[in-house]
Parts: structure tokens; C-alpha cells; sequence
């Protein structure tokens, strides 16, 4: 991820091979609405849910902009209609909502492009983030143990094992551990 901002590849190496698992994730993580997905198909929902993954992970570098000035430029009417986009009330509407974020992914990843090229306060905040991404995670000082009852919506059964390593929720897949959930914000109190 850290090399080109890129998150389907990063999907694809790190995520659950399991396609109704990854269906339950992009259900339950991609924050579509309370409609009725059942007749959506799996491919549907799992390219929706990386696009929409991806708008937020290449928005992440240009979070907190220094003044109102800047967060203009940074947020045009245009990208601030792609963050404000809304899941359609209907699967009949998503076909074409899912299309609609894969083209909003590659017009925010050419937006935050053009900027970097343009300031080099902007090319930096990308370096500085993509930096970020690639430190290595530290294995946990302690015995990770599995947990159940994962609560994350259908991902998981019951009585099937996760483990939560920091910010991930992780199964195991044959020899390799494999992302179920991401947590970004961490309770404050």
C-alpha cells in the first residue's frame, strides 16, 4: 500500500480469500446504508467496498488542512461531492452507485496527483503518509490469543476464532493470517 497508495493490491494480499467473507466485510465495513443488499452480487459489493476504501485512503493524506484556504484547495466542490456520496436506498441503484466510486477512486487519486504535483507541501504530506504505511509493524509483547463472537456483522460465526493484532482483526487461512477488520479510531475514553 505504501508504495502507490494502491488499495486493491493491498485487498487482494491481505484480505480473506473466502468470498462470502469478504461480501459480510464489505457489507458490514463499507458503510452502504441500511438497504437490502441481498440481491446485489458478490463482485458488486466487494469492488464497491475496495473503491470506497480507496477514496479514504488516498483522502487520508490531505486530512487536517492548515486553514480554510487550503482546505479548499484540497477539497473542490467536486472531491467533496465524491466524500459526501451516499449509497442508493435501493440494490437495484447500487450497479450503478459501484461504478460510480470506482471513477470517483481515479478521479480523487488524479486530483490528489495534481496536486502534488503542483505543491510540494502536498507531495510531502504524501511522502510523509506513504512513510508511514510502510513501517513495520512490531509483533505484539504479548501471547495473542484467539478470541469468538467477533461482532463485526456476519463476517464471522459465533464460535469461528479471530485474533485482534493492534488495529486488525485476522483469521487464519492455511499458513497465513488473513484481514477480516480494520479499526481506524480507537476509543479516547
Amino acid at each position: 500500500m505504501a508504495e502507490d497508495l494502491d488499495f486493491n493490491r493491498a485487498y487482494e494480499a491481505t484480505f480473506t480469500k473466502n468470498v462470502s467473507r469478504r461480501r459480510e466485510i464489505a457489507i458490514t465495513e463499507g458503510e452502504f446504508g441500511a438497504g437490502d443488499l441481498a440481491s446485489v452480487d458478490d463482485a458488486t459489493l466487494i469492488d464497491a467496498f475496495k473503491s470506497r476504501m480507496q477514496i479514504l485512503y488516498l483522502m487520508l493524506p490531505l486530512a487536517s488542512p492548515e486553514n480554510e484556504e487550503v482546505e479548499a484547495l484540497f477539497f473542490p466542490p467536486k472531491i467533496k461531492t465524491i466524500l459526501d456520496r451516499k449509497a442508493p436506498e435501493t440494490a437495484d441503484q447500487f450497479p450503478s452507485y459501484a461504478l460510480q466510486l470506482k471513477q470517483d477512486a481515479t478521479d480523487f487519486r488524479a486530483h490528489l496527483n495534481q496536486l502534488a504535483e503542483r505543491y510540494p507541501r502536498v507531495a510531502e504530506r504524501i511522502r510523509k503518509f506513504k512513510s508511514d504505511l510502510s513501517q513495520k509493524s512490531a509483533p505484539p509483547d504479548h501471547v495473542v490469543k484467539p478470541l469468538t463472537a467477533y461482532s463485526r456483522g456476519r463476517v464471522l460465526g459465533l464460535k469461528d476464532e479471530y485474533y485482534q493484532i493492534g488495529d486488525y482483526a485476522v483469521i487464519r487461512e492455511g499458513n497465513e493470517m488473513k484481514i477480516i477488520g480494520i479499526r481506524f479510531f480507537s476509543r479516547l475514553f
